[in-house]
């Protein structure tokens, strides 16, 4: 309450005139020689007078602001400090900031494929934001040009931390790069900001990497770069606790878990729950880089509400489940282990019926074809369709920022960087019970790598995939979320023709759409959860009726009853 009065009395006309005339005069008296404590204190003045007026920036602040920023406020109290430990503490604290913003910056690009491939200047150039039309000309005259300016970009940024290495020897190599690269870019990308903010910090690496013999930094404290380096190690001790405790979590599954051995050597880990009835057994099947704890709102609610029993399964090299097959993956080793699975768990004197979601909806139906025989049906929870990558131009457009993320992300989380890793929205809507043994999953590598693995597979075969989908005698039900059939049209059209794949001789099938859900919120969000529990209890006592009415023998014609 009291920042939003603060905030409005900012946001008058005249106060927010006041003091961009008072920051300008401030700014001024500070290029003056004067008392250090003065100049810190005008410092301080503005690093809080640019807090106060962010909310009158339209568009927010940006590297720029949050550097100038950071700078002016660790330099004021610098400045203001009487002991020179903890003037050297601050001037510590900004050098290691610059290091590190560098080094960050670079090894994002580094990861990404256009720095790498010598794209990525180009296309900025190209843009009417940051972009050059003359520049963007030279890049493509002089490709090779363009890319040893990329590549030295990147080794300027990823080897910046050498600076504290070396006793001062690479310095002023590394800062007139720096210096040279924010001139360009506030130049050619408009950036002027930048060419001001960044290079402030610049001194402050001088300072800190100069050797402890030079005239100028005698008696210099540097205990706070051990401390932080104390710091830096435990918490990578302590990440790798926490992730060895995460895997522990995975890896040992529920109290009730139980493992199958599959044809391919595939060790999977699977839950069951329900009533033992003559019903059938609902098996469910995750999507891609999913758990299958994302069924949880659904799968309680049969095991806890109806004479189904259900079973829930890890595949392979996700939580539990370990995949020991040596052959390249393609999508039919885990539809042989579903198959496995299901003739393993599922009593030969009751039916399964198979609930799939996105990536899993494939793989049920291709089960489905194998052993009709054991199936009362089949359930898909927006699925995948094996032509979606040709037919949907959304689907295609995503496939390579797919593959990229689950690349990067399952190389990331390999180095230990799933413990910094926040706890998405979608993990807090599953019940409790399940909240963290799925929050440790999604922060396992094992998860990535996965779908990684999967998601090649699926591109591959998506791509080449030709004709229709092959008729089927098992009945379906095809459960869409709305906003998926919104934003792709396409989609919904793939989902009519996978339900008329199930019409005909000994099959029904329809698709229904649950209002307002997404991909991911059809199972995670207990709302829309329960409407597609309703539809597929709905489904399966149709079923059922179905199979009894037709169970029932018929009067011989004439025969009065």
């Amino acid at each position: 309450m009291t920042l939003r009065k603060v905030a409005k009395v900012v946001g008058k006309k005249n106060v927010s005139l006041a003091l961009h005339a008072s920051r300008a005069a401030v700014s001024v008296a500070i290029l003056l020689p004067g008392q250090a404590r003065w100049r810190g204190a005008g410092s301080l003045f503005l690093s809080g007078t640019s807090c106060l007026l962010q909310a009158r920036h339209r568009y927010g602040t940006d590297g720029s602001d949050q550097v100038a920023n950071l700078v002016q406020s660790v330099t004021g109290v610098a400045r203001l400090a009487k002991k020179t430990e903890t003037q050297d503490a601050l001037l510590w604290y900004v050098g290691m900031q610059a290091s590190m913003s560098y080094a960050i910056s670079g090894w994002v690009k580094l990861v990404g494929d256009k720095w790498r491939e010598g794209s990525a200047l180009p296309g900025v150039m190209r843009t009417r934001t940051y972009g050059s039309e003359p520049i963007y000309r030279l890049t493509q005259r002089y490709p090779k040009t363009s890319k040893a300016v990329q590549h030295s970009v990147l080794a300027m940024e990823c080897l910046f931390p050498l600076v504290h290495v070396a006793e001062g020897r690479l310095t002023r190599p590394f800062l007139a790069a720096a210096g040279s690269f924010h001139v360009a870019n506030g130049f050619v990308m408009g950036l002027g900001r930048f060419m001001t903010a960044f290079p402030a910090m610049h001194p402050m690496v001088a300072y800190t990497t100069a050797p402890s013999s030079h005239p100028a930094v005698v008696g210099r404290d540097d205990r706070a770069a051990k401390a932080a380096g104390l710091l830096l190690a435990g918490g990578i001790a302590a990440g790798a606790l926490v992730t060895a405790q995460r895997r522990a979590v995975v890896l040992e599954g529920w109290p009730t878990s139980r493992k199958v051995l599959t044809r391919h050597g595939n060790e999977l880990m699977y839950e069951t729950g329900g009533p033992d009835s003559d019903a059938p057994v609902l098996v469910f099947c995750a999507g891609l880089a999913s758990t299958s704890e994302h069924f949880a709102w659904i799968s309680e609610h049969f095991a806890h509400g109806s004479d189904h029993a259900v079973v829930a399964y890890a595949r392979a090299g996700y939580a539990g489940s370990r995949r020991h097959s040596k052959a390249p993956y393609e999508l039919a080793e885990s539809v042989d282990d579903l198959e496995d699975l299901i003739r393993a768990v599922v009593p030969e004197s009751r039916k399964a019926v198979l609930v799939g979601h996105s990536l899993g909806g494939e793989l049920i139906r291709r089960v489905a074809d194998r052993m009709p025989e054991r199936l009362e049906g089949v359930i898909y929870l927006d699925p995948s369709h094996p032509a979606e990558l040709q037919r949907s131009e959304r689907q295609r457009a995503g496939a390579k920022d797919l593959r990229d993320t689950l690349t990067h992300v399952a190389r990331y989380t390999r180095l230990g960087t799933g413990v910094l890793m926040s706890r998405p929205g979608w993990v807090e809507k599953l019940p409790t019970a399940y909240r963290e043994k799925v929050f440790a999953q999604y922060t396992d590598a094992r998860l990535w790598k996965a779908g990684k693995r999967e998601w090649l597979a699926v591109e591959k075969e998506f791509t080449e995939f030709t004709g229709t989908i092959d008729r089927s005698p098992v009945p379906a039900l095809v459960i869409a979320a709305q906003q998926t059939v919104d934003q792709d049209p396409e989609q919904l059209l793939m989902y009519n023709e996978l339900a008329r794949a199930h019409q005909g001789p000994g099959g029904e099938a329809e698709v229904k759409v649950v209002e307002g859900a997404d991909h991911d919120s059809l199972l995670t969000d207990a709302h829309y959860a329960h409407q597609a529990a309703r539809l597929m209890a709905d489904f399966l006592d149709s079923e059922r009726r179905r199979d009894a009415a037709g169970s029932v023998p018929t009067q011989e014609a004439g025969t009065e009853r």
